[in-house]
């Protein structure tokens, strides 16, 4: 029996947008998944350099598409397409996965809880930073130290997995991170969320809040901060249940 994908439907076209500390390929297995099922799938680049910047890109990536757009985004990608989407008439659906969903003025670590790993005093307990002096500027690089990815970040995969997103990891700017949101699409596009209840990066309450006040489809998941990774089907059942509702609708 053959695993080929089979032809993608003329339904919406998925764009995954990845987080901070990976690439396009934290999507391999919801990829995977959603290709068989039909859909056309792209999972885009994220400079993670600034937010505006990151958006500015995701955007003008979206307004070359024709047909409508279901956006996906993880952890720092949601604040990304939360700001890249505002205003774009193809964009019919945005599914949050463990993501910031800010509103304007907000930040992605002003956002992720009083109670996430990442909230500490010291930040080189959790990060390593490039360059290491301290205060971090907004041009610093933002690695998370190994403690931090064998920890909370990457708590439920294995031992290898661990290793090898720590070794391969992308940083983000301490700018990005930190810069405040602009208007968001939420406001304006229905949007489904899907909430990590052992996530110790963006806390369970942190994500509550940000579903509720974005008025999302919320879906609870037992999953840590990678439940793309661990649980790539919950995840793509979100993401299709997105996809049919705003087909119906239209």
């Amino acid at each position: 029996m053959s695993n080929a994908p089979t032809p993608a439907s003329a339904g919406p076209t998925i764009v995954l947008v990845h987080g901070s500390w990976a690439d396009a390929s934290s999507w391999t297995k919801v990829i995977a998944r959603l290709q068989r099922d039909g859909f056309t799938v792209r999972a885009i680049p994220n400079g993670l350099r600034s937010l505006s910047s990151d958006a500015a890109s995701v955007r003008a990536f979206l307004e070359t598409l024709t047909g409508e757009v279901v956006l996906v985004a993880h952890s720092y990608g949601g604040a990304v397409v939360t700001n890249a989407a505002t205003g774009l008439e193809n964009v019919a659906a945005l599914v949050y996965v463990n993501a910031f969903a800010p509103d304007e003025g907000e930040s992605a670590f002003q956002l992720a809880g009083s109670d996430s790993a990442l909230a500490v005093p010291d930040p080189t307990t959790v990060f390593d930073l490039v360059p290491s002096a301290l205060p971090p500027t907004p041009e610093s690089e933002v690695f998370l130290n190994e403690s931090a990815v064998f920890g909370p970040f990457a708590a439920e995969l294995n031992r290898d997995d661990k290793a090898l997103i720590y070794a391969t990891q992308r940083p983000a700017t301490f700018g990005a991170l930190t810069e405040a949101s602009g208007a968001p699409a939420w406001k304006a596009i229905p949007s489904w969320y899907l909430l990590g209840q052992k996530d110790q990066i963006i806390t369970p309450r942190a994500q509550r809040t940000m579903a509720e006040r974005a008025g999302s489809t919320l879906t609870e998941y037992d999953a840590g901060h990678l439940g793309l990774l661990s649980e790539p089907k919950i995840v793509v059942d979100v993401i299709e249940e997105a996809a049919r509702a705003r087909v119906s609708v239209r």
